[in-house]
């Protein structure tokens, strides 16, 4: 799932540092926007402005999990 989400990101925004520990600092509001954007349409998920929170996007490993956290929400499993 990490590396699914690192290639699409990366084709999208290719001057961000995805192995960066602090993520977040390393966006923009249009950075946010398109991962946000870009990780809805791949994984057919709903989110929102409010999932975008330092939380999660921390790390490339705090979106797989937000990722997959919808998706369990999705597939009634949360």
């Amino acid at each position: 799932m990490k590396e699914r989400i690192r290639t699409l990101l990366e084709t999208e925004l290719p001057i961000v540092d995805f192995d960066s520990d602090f993520l977040f600092s390393e966006l923009d509001s249009l950075g946010v926007v398109t991962i946000l954007m870009v990780l809805s349409k791949e994984f057919d998920i709903e989110l929102e402005s409010r999932d975008a929170t330092p939380k999660n996007f921390k790390s490339l490993d705090s979106l797989a999990e937000l990722v997959e956290r919808k998706l369990a929400e999705k597939n009634g499993k949360a």
